[in-house]
């Protein structure tokens, strides 16, 4: 049974879901302007067999307010994801699987301890960064003053979300149901805290950072697992090949039909995908 519940840490709670139960641990990571429903359907293909977890990082559509005066960078994100499951004392057979972001890969290079196994699922990478048409007009948002609110207004009446190459209708093969958005979009569209917070994250970003976590990898000697969708058009689905080959451990899996946002373009699939590895690497 599948229960809400509060993380404290450094910058404040940090709200998460967890079905519980004695299976490996599976931290379930989502990207910007996003939070855990993203990752609905995986966990409901995993069903029992794991322990799902899924935290609802402060990416801007986040409802549970961090302390007042909290910023975060992308740097510092990972550190708190490290921080998150240090709060829940989960051990080294933990399995993190992060969609759209990068910040695993920046944990696993400055923190290679607190990361046991990763799977990464069409993340930005190398010099894709901010990634692709989508990560580009966030940070054009960020730039210009009202930008976010302006984006996130745009983002909340419903046929503009379906203009070719804009938002989120680039992330997926198939359209991203209005619902998600809806909840996605409201924290940015109404809190300025929210907004504040994603806008200092944004501007935070040093360009180089994802090729370091890159270098920093080739030592990752643990089990890790890349899947991509070969229909990504934020995500170079060469860069999965390439992250797969750099990596020790590294093993692939490409998906047809797919485009970023795996968890719901192809959840069944994914969920196989993390289940396998999740066992096959124990």
């Amino acid at each position: 049974m599948t229960t809400t519940q509060q993380a404290e840490l450094s910058v404040g709670p940090i709200a998460y879901d967890d079905t519980g139960g004695d299976g490996t641990p599976v931290v379930l990571l989502h990207g910007l302007a996003q939070d855990g429903t993203v990752w609905r359907h995986v966990v409901d293909e995993l069903g029992t067999s794991v322990r799902c977890i899924v935290p609802t990082l402060p990416y801007g559509s986040h409802r549970t307010p961090l302390r007042p005066g909290a910023q975060l960078s992308p740097h510092t994100m990972a550190l708190l994801i490290g921080e998150f499951a240090d709060a829940l004392e989960l051990g080294g057979d933990t399995v993190f699987v992060e969609n759209d972001a990068g910040r695993i890969q920046q944990l696993a290079a400055l923190r290679p301890d607190r990361v046991g196994r990763m799977v990464v699922a069409g993340c930005e990478a190398f010099d894709n960064y901010p990634p692709g048409p989508g990560g580009k007009l966030l940070d054009v948002a960020s730039r210009v003053p009202g930008g976010l609110a302006f984006l996130a207004h745009v983002l909340s009446v419903r046929p503009l979300r379906r203009v070719p190459g804009t938002g989120y209708a680039v992330m997926s093969h198939r359209p991203v149901p209005h619902d998600l958005i809806d909840r996605w979009v409201e924290p940015l569209r109404t809190d300025p805290t929210a907004r504040a917070l994603l806008h200092h994250y944004l501007r935070s970003t040093v360009r180089t950072e994802m090729m370091e976590a890159a270098d920093a990898l080739r030592t990752y000697d643990r089990p890790a697992l890349v899947v991509w969708g070969r229909q990504d058009r934020m995500m170079p689905p060469a860069h999965g090949r390439r992250l797969a080959e750099l990596l020790p451990q590294g093993r692939l899996v490409e998906l047809d039909e797919c485009g970023t946002l795996i968890p719901l373009d192809r959840p069944k699939a994914l969920a196989s995908a993390i289940g396998d590895f999740t066992r096959d690497s124990a």
